[in-house]
């Protein structure tokens, strides 16, 4: 019989997103993650399955609303596993896809953020001249 857990699955998911939005996906190791969260290898694996799942728990509990650790989440799926993960481009394509027009605008401006990249407002569309009739 399974012990019950002892742990806030919250709180756990809450530090995993840190460590994943602050070393990105594949530079966060399980020791990391072990060190971050509290809990021992041993249950981690047990409540999350892998490295992948803890993540995929993070991503779904902070893509809801669209703060900056939502956002720096997307970016990190985005940029690492997307690519190679239907599962996760799945979720980043539903979170843009909620996001509505202002995703890419939204991941741009926080990409450059995180960059320390000072980024400057979109330029103001320009009206198209009239043509000239001779």
């Amino acid at each position: 019989m399974a012990r019950p857990r002892s742990f806030d699955e919250a709180v756990v998911v809450d530090a995993a997103a840190r460590c994943f939005t602050e070393l990105g996906y594949a530079a966060t190791s399980v020791d990391d993650l072990v060190s971050a969260t509290g809990l021992h290898r041993g249950s981690l694996y047990g409540a999350f399955g892998s490295k992948r799942g803890l993540f995929l728990a993070a991503l779904a509990r902070h893509t809801a609303p669209a703060g900056e650790r939502a956002l720096d989440l997307l970016l990190v799926a985005a940029l690492e596993l997307a690519p190679h993960d239907e599962e996760v481009r799945a979720v980043v394509e539903r979170s843009c896809a909620a996001l509505g027009e202002s995703a890419a605008t939204s991941l741009g401006h926080r990409l450059l953020e995180r960059a320390g990249v000072q980024s400057a407002a979109p330029p103001a569309p320009q009206p198209h001249p009239t043509p000239r009739r001779s």
